[in-house]
């Protein structure tokens, strides 16, 4: 049941028993959780075959809207995927199902579009039967508040990111066998999430959030080339630059990292969320940290930022 609580890493959130009960749109029906289906012949099922978004809802508004729509339809441009709906059009079918289930604020949707059904499970695209699979899946998520408290703990796997010419990493697929598998690691040795180096040895970005650090009043992730594109990863490094906060897309390595004088991660779900130790090296002053809060001054003051440029843009409901 929802309400359970269990570890979950930095994806770990409140349980809420509305959950249980939460309607689910399913190429635009709404269909209670324990009911909603997809064909065991589908493409995302079947090979992992499409891409997908997690969204926010602040205040009854999507944030970030715009750019999220921007990467779905270049991921689906490059599977050649179809998706069969304007933007306009899957805009009006979001808000559908949070209508549906009367959301206004501290929900996470999950939102998926896959290749649609096949005629047998094999890989080839021309055996897909009809148009795409899209599963609109909210649900009432907080992160929970032990998590800012304490601080992650990171461990750097030895499973690499992979560059453009073995998967472009900006491509938000269904497949997450690489990230999977770096979890589990990371899993393995104690730690909440995996910290991933490209093939140089470079870092790169964690299993399933983004990396910073913070030196001398600076604020460095990678260069981009080996890790998804980052809606709140934009939106940090955005928020950053207009407040005159010196902001690096650059290479560095581990030796950077554990000399750092802050380390968070950043996604959709937590926003910015503090790290405390990688691979056993404490981050910053351990004693100096608030116990509601274990962030540094920089990264309190980002969060700062980056919730006002969320609140900012924010986007309505579709005419």
């Amino acid at each position: 049941m929802e309400g359970k609580e269990e570890s979950g890493g930095t994806q770990d959130y409140v349980g809420d028993p509305r959950n249980d009960t939460v309607l689910i749109s399913v190429n635009g029906f709404l269909t209670p959780r324990e009911e909603a289906k997809v064909s065991v012949f589908d493409s995302g099922f079947v090979l992992g075959d499409g891409v997908w978004e997690g969204l926010r809802l602040i205040n009854g508004r999507i944030a970030f809207l715009d750019r999220h729509f921007d990467r779905l339809w270049d991921g689906a441009k490059m599977l050649r995927i179809d998706i069969g709906l304007s933007r306009e059009a899957l805009t009006q079918r979001l808000y559908d199902v949070i209508d549906a289930n009367d959301m206004k604020d501290g929900v996470h949707i999950r939102l998926m579009v896959t290749r649609g059904k096949k005629r047998s499970p094999y890989q080839d695209p021309r055996l897909t039967i009809g148009g795409a699979t899209i599963v609109i899946i909210p649900e009432w998520k907080l992160p929970r508040p032990e998590m800012l408290a304490r601080g992650l703990r990171l461990f750097t796997v030895h499973i690499r990111r992979t560059g453009p010419a073995e998967q472009d990493q900006k491509l938000n697929s269904h497949s997450k066998l690489n990230c999977i598998l770096a979890c589990i690691q990371a899993m393995e040795a104690g730690a909440d999430e995996a910290l991933m180096l490209d093939d140089r040895g470079f870092v790169a970005t964690c299993n399933s959030t983004h990396f910073f650090i913070v030196r001398k009043g600076e604020l460095w992730t990678s260069g981009g080339g080996y890790c998804l594109a980052g809606i709140t990863r934009d939106a940090v490094l955005r928020a950053a630059r207009r407040a005159g906060i010196p902001a690096h897309e650059r290479d560095f390595s581990l030796f950077d990292v554990y000399g750092a004088d802050e380390v968070f991660v950043t996604g959709t779900f937590a926003g910015l969320t503090p790290v405390v130790s990688v691979d056993g090296r404490t981050i910053g002053e351990a004693t100096a940290r608030d116990p509601v809060d274990a962030s540094g001054p920089m990264t309190r003051r980002l969060r700062a930022l980056y919730k006002a440029l969320e609140a900012e843009e924010a986007q309505g409901r579709a005419p």
